[in-house]
């Protein structure tokens, strides 16, 4: 039976440079770096979860999302979305809006790493 999510794949074109989005621009942790047979498994994660996400060397455009509107390959969540999206602002992140929007599920913006992959930052509503 399965117990958990482990891992989930992001496919960037430089790990370097995807790294410093995450950690620098997102504010997640980098947890492993080590060299493979198939290349550097490199991953980040969300502080105090187990998850984590893989930053995977890959051509660009690989498993990106299509069209404006759809969800994008990973979704975080937060419990003050407009204060975290005013942080992530000012070290330079990316979003598709101008600020967060209001939906009858909470609140929503998109961010925008350096491949193109949309990140997809939510505040669930408070019942």
């Amino acid at each position: 039976m399965l117990t958990n999510i482990m891992y989930v794949t992001i496919y960037v074109t430089d790990q370097d440079r995807a790294l410093e989005f995450y950690t620098d621009g997102l504010g997640l942790e980098k947890r492993l770096d080590v060299p493979g047979p198939d290349g550097r498994f490199l991953t980040v994660g969300v502080p105090d979860s187990p998850v984590q996400i893989i930053l995977w060397p890959h051509a660009p455009a690989a498993g990106q999302p299509g069209g404006r509107g759809a969800p994008g390959p990973l979704i975080l969540g937060s419990e003050d979305l407009r204060k975290d999206f005013e942080i992530m602002r000012r070290r330079g992140v990316t979003f598709e809006e101008s600020e967060p929007v209001e939906y009858p599920f909470g609140v929503r913006v998109e961010a925008v790493d350096p491949d193109g992959n949309r990140v997809s930052l939510r505040q669930p509503r408070k019942p």
